[in-house]
Formats: C-alpha cells, structure tokens, sequence
C-alpha cells in the first residue's frame, strides 16, 4: 500500500484546505496518510489522527527544515506531496522517495498580462525574480508539479521552461453540498478571500458604490482578513451600513450557503477554492476572467477583466438585474460535481503517486 506524506508550513488558506480534504479521502478509501505541519485553522478534525505537528518558519530556517526531513523520512512514506511554496523547497532535500508539489500561485506582484505572456507588459521586481527562479530549480528536481489550473502549466512551461512531462493538470477538490441555488433575484453577496490588493476588494467596493449599482435591499458579507482591511472598512462607510465585515472564519462553505452570490474581482487566481465552493453550493459567480476561472466557471458566470471598476460594476448590475439566477446555481453546482468532488480529486492524486512508485521500484532493486 502507498504511504503518502504531505507537507504543509502555513495553517490556512487554500493549500491547506485542499490538503486537509485530500488527505480525509484518501484515509477513507484506505490509504496509509500524514499530514505534517501546523494544525490546520480549517477542518483539523477531518484529520484528526493523521496529523503530526511541525514548524518551518521561514525559508532560511534550515535546522527546522533539516528536522521536518528527518521527521517525514522516519515515518517511510512511498511518496512525499509539499502543497506550498516552503514546503517544496524542504522536500528537494528528499532523496529516495517519490517527489511531488502542488503548484498553487505565482508571488502577489505578478501580474496578469506578464503572466500571460504580453512581452509589452511590466514584469514582477527583482525579488518575486529570485523567487521564480527558486520555484524553477524545485520544479525541476522533483517528480511532478501538479497545477490546478491550465494556465499555470502553461506559465511553468513557458516562463520558467519546466519539463512539459514534469507538469501535470490535477483540479483542486471541495467538500461536496447540498446545493442551495438562490430562489428569487441577488441580494446578498459574498467576497471570501485574504483582504488584499490582488483580491480586489477595494474596486468590489468602489463599483458598489457607483449609482444605480446596489440595489436597495441588497448587502454585503465580507468573509476573510488581511492588511487591506481598515482601509476596506472606511470605503465601505459610503455604502450606509450594507457591509458587513466578519474577519477570518474556518466555515466558508456555510456561510456561502447562506448567500445568494459570490463576487471575487482578483486581479490573479489560478483556481480559486472559494468559486469552486460557492459553484458547490449551487450560487452564481461573478469574477474577473484571470488564471483558470473561466475554466471553472466555463458559460454560466459573470465574467469581468481585472482592474476595470466600470466593467465590474456593470457585472453587478447583470447579475443583481438576471431573471433566474437559480437556473445558473444549478448548472454550477453540477459542473462542480464533475469537475472538484473530493473523490474524483483523490482518484487523480492517488494513480499519480502510484505511478511514480512503480516507476522508482525497478531502480531500487537494481541499487
């Protein structure tokens, strides 16, 4: 049977969520699993019994790096899966085992037009540099880098000229609900994200706020914290008490279900966990057409370019004015049964690690 190892350095976000469901699977249908790193803010009783604790604070903290390897390698695991950018680095140190990252987004100054290959467009500073550059040599030195999305391939293919057979496409997976499509016109949107630049909350607010945008009794919830916050909040005084901030908070797909839309105006995604969550519970998407959103969302979402306040507001107003947003609910939350159910997520990660087992065997009987 194949021991998997998973290796997380951070507590939250959208990693660790993939993580903590992933492993849950694969425990369910048998398979030997650990997860080791910090408990999980979201979801560590789906692990519970599968998680070892550990600590690797920064990238130049080798000792911890040096203890997380020995950690990982005394419990024998056939395949070792780092599911951040930190954990990559550690597990190039892995020699003997099978070698796997998930490659979940590019450093928050990449922008979309450079990313997509716009010779024209300003690239990233010197710094996000170095660190595609680090992200290159990883890629390189170990098995396979999976990525969620397409156009994240594309980007490690072209960009950082990675291996096309060390690339593989492996969707994210969400905890599968009941879906619950709204029953009458958008009220009540959602933004669930870090409350940062690039997930755009300030131009969600600022289209908001343009005339003849929100409806009367429309409102909305703001599920997630960062850095942007404070300045968030002030631009929301102009909307008269219809913003409701709730911080960060593990129950996402809940409070999603209480919802009648999802709106995410990033700037740069791959393929966000929230939409694939929000298309589970059956509730119309409104983003920006970046990263591998369009693929997700495919014919039935409103779609925006990135950075144009006036667009996304004239979204808004398409979907807050759209007769039958239950009709779109629906066909969402069945695109999201075919495309992120846990199980099909699981079935993929586990013929992946299977393989490379297999491939590594004939090597270790001849050494």
């Amino acid at each position: 049977m194949t021991r998997i190892a998973y290796l997380l350095t951070q507590d939250r976000g959208g990693p660790v969520d993939v993580t903590v469901r992933l492993a849950a699977t694969l425990a369910r249908g048998g398979a030997e699993v650990r997860v080791f790193g910090p408990e999980p803010a979201r979801g560590a009783g789906l692990i519970d019994g599968l998680h070892h604790g550990l600590q690797v604070a920064g990238k130049e903290d080798f000792g911890a790096a040096n203890r997380a390897r020995a950690v990982i390698r005394a419990w024998r695991p056939d395949v070792v899966h780092a599911q951040d950018r930190r954990a990559g680095l550690v597990i190039a140190g892995l020699r003997g085992l099978a070698r796997v990252q998930t490659y979940h987004g590019v450093p928050d100054d990449v922008a979309e037009p450079w990313f997509r290959g716009d010779r024209r467009a300003a690239g990233p500073s010197a710094y996000t540099r170095t660190v595609l550059t680090a992200d290159a040599v990883v890629a390189r030195l170990l098995d396979r880098t999976i990525v969620p999305a397409e156009a994240m391939g594309e980007f490690l293919r072209r960009r950082l000229k990675v291996p096309a057979t060390r690339v593989v496409p492996v969707g994210n997976c969400v905890e599968p609900a009941l879906p619950d499509p709204p029953r009458g016109p958008v009220r009540h949107l959602v933004f669930a994200g870090l409350l940062v630049d690039r997930k755009g909350i300030l131009d969600l607010l600022a289209a908001l706020g343009r005339p003849g945008v929100l409806p009367p009794d429309a409102r909305l919830t703001v599920i997630g914290d960062g850095p942007q916050r404070a300045e968030a909040e002030r631009a929301a005084r102009a909307l008269a008490g219809r913003v409701t901030f709730l911080g960060f908070r593990p129950d996402v797909p809940a409070l999603l279900a209480t919802a009648d839309a999802l709106v995410l105006p990033s700037s740069m995604e791959q393929q966000p966990l929230v939409v694939a969550e929000a298309m589970a519970a059956g509730k119309p998407v409104l983003a920006t057409a970046v990263g591998g959103v369009p693929e997700m969302v495919g014919d039935e979402s409103f779609l925006v370019p990135p950075g144009d306040v006036e667009a996304l507001a004239g979204g808004l107003r398409a979907l807050f004015a759209e007769p039958d947003p239950g009709r779109i609910g629906r066909r969402l939350a069945e695109r999201a049964q075919r495309l992120y159910h846990p199980d099909a997520c699981a079935r993929r990660h586990l013929a992946l690690y299977e393989r490379l087992v297999r491939a590594r065997t004939p090597a270790a009987g001849r050494a």
